[in-house]
């Protein structure tokens, strides 16, 4: 009875006073760190196509000019859109949460690394954590097949191209927890169409960085659909993309233009325009906000988008919680990227860079 004359004392206060409701006192967050002590994070967040788009034959030498630009920004720590091996294990253990097939080109199974190290993800990972702590100033070739391995196990294949990377030739060979199976995974990725593979480890291996951080996240968009659902949800959201088709097709077709020549610096350039970000997000997203038809389900689809987008710059933050005044590069799809700018740009201690202005500047 007393919690019923609370709230009936509530309601009775903001009826009197309609602007007590609203009236909340906000903090000012934005000069917060007027004051630093030291210097500033700098945060540079370059939006990509996804390289596995590209036709076959593309050659990974006109990714180069990109790379001399980003290898200028000189960034402590890269990091990209991939799930962290941890939490493709902890998925999988909750398949009635995470559709496994859903799951399936995002999350790969590290059997044949575990066959060769007798590690499974979690130990693996800790592992990996512990090289990590203690890695020397100058690693033996051992020590980074090792180290290769381990990451492999720990379902990182990505930092365990940065190793192989960094090997000569002749110490690119099994051994040290590698088999030849491994050898001949770590030999294949170095050609595979993914920016992962031929844009973020390449780069961290010139720069001399052990690893990258992955930070994508497919926990916070799993949406969940009673039956009989499915249907509406998929022609909701496909009928707000078709409503925007006519905006969204002259941008689409110019990427897909750039993407088939043979200069890739504009490819980039022109992906990272503030325009071109605007339609892609209006299309896409705004379209589905648009959406009127029974049980809203295109919203679905942006609530979830929110949601890993959070998730994965929470991740990005955490990357260089110990290292404050990092400069960070994160390389994402092209469609993250403002909310990657946005959400980076509150955090305290945090510039985000100009990624136009680092695609211009001559190395």
């Amino acid at each position: 009875m007393r919690n019923r004359t609370r709230v009936a004392l509530c309601v009775a206060l903001m009826l009197a006073c309609p602007g007590l409701a609203i009236a909340q006192a906000q903090v000012d967050l934005t000069g917060l760190d007027d004051h630093l002590g030291g210097p500033r994070s700098q945060v540079l967040v370059l939006g990509t196509v996804h390289l596995r788009n590209l036709p076959e034959e593309f050659d990974p030498e006109l990714l180069d000019p990109l790379l001399d630009r980003l290898a200028a920004f000189k960034p402590d720590l890269i990091t990209i859109e991939s799930i962290p091996g941890a939490d493709c294990d902890h998925m999988a253990h909750y398949p009635s949460l995470y559709d496994p097939e859903n799951l399936a080109p995002f999350c790969s199974t590290p059997d044949a690394a575990r066959a060769a190290t007798g590690l499974d993800v979690p130990a693996a990972t800790a592992e990996v954590s512990q090289l990590l702590e203690d890695w020397p100033a100058h690693p033996s070739a051992a020590q980074r097949r090792h180290l290769a391995s381990r990451f492999l196990a720990a379902n990182d294949k990505t930092s365990a191209l940065v190793q192989w990377l960094q090997l000569p030739e002749a110490e690119r060979r099994a051994g040290d927890g590698l088999d030849a199976t491994l050898v001949a995974l770590l030999d294949g990725l170095r050609t595979v169409h993914d920016e992962d593979y031929l844009v973020s480890a390449p780069l961290a291996a010139r720069l001399g960085l052990q690893r990258v951080h992955q930070v994508d996240d497919h926990m916070g968009d799993s949406v969940q659909l009673r039956d009989g659902e499915v249907d509406a949800f998929v022609k909701a959201l496909r009928g707000a993309w078709d409503s925007a088709k006519p905006e969204s097709a002259p941008v689409r077709e110019h990427e897909n233009a750039l993407a088939a020549g043979d200069d890739m610096l504009a490819l980039y350039r022109y992906a990272n325009r503030p325009d071109v970000l605007q339609n892609k997000v209006e299309t896409d997203f705004g379209a589905a906000l648009s959406d009127d038809s029974p049980g809203h389900y295109a919203r679905y689809y942006v609530a979830g988008w929110e949601a890993r987008n959070l998730r994965m710059v929470s991740n990005i933050r955490a990357a260089f919680r110990e290292q404050p005044g990092a400069r960070v590069l994160s390389v994402v799809g092209s469609s993250h990227k403002p909310w990657f700018d946005s959400l980076l740009g509150q955090m305290q201690g945090v510039d985000v860079v100009d990624v136009e202005q680092v695609l211009q500047d001559k190395p």
